[in-house]
């Protein structure tokens, strides 16, 4: 039986956007980068879920997705504050 989602031998392609996404200065493109590497940490899990994987790195997979999107909240929350404050000073 063939599935939707091919076999990957490059477990660390996660690893790698992961790291870019959560050391990006640029805040331009963080959240790309963020979205980047959590599709890649999303599509990882389900290649785990169809061919196994060890417990260790679901756990890994489980805590940078988590980290990801408080990253991404966080980001999100602070360009808010700061729209709300240049609003403030120019009124």
């Amino acid at each position: 039986m063939k599935t939707a989602f091919p076999r990957c031998d490059d477990h660390g392609d996660w690893k790698s956007l992961y790291r870019a996404a959560i050391l990006e200065t640029d805040k331009n493109i963080l959240l790309q980068k963020v979205s980047e590497a959590e599709q890649a940490v999303l599509a990882r899990g389900r290649q785990l879920f169809y061919y196994g994987g060890t417990g260790e790195e679901q756990e890994l997979l489980e805590d940078a997705l988590y980290a990801l999107r408080a990253f991404k909240s966080a980001s999100e929350d602070l360009e808010d504050e700061i729209g709300s404050a240049a609003l403030t000073l120019a009124a």
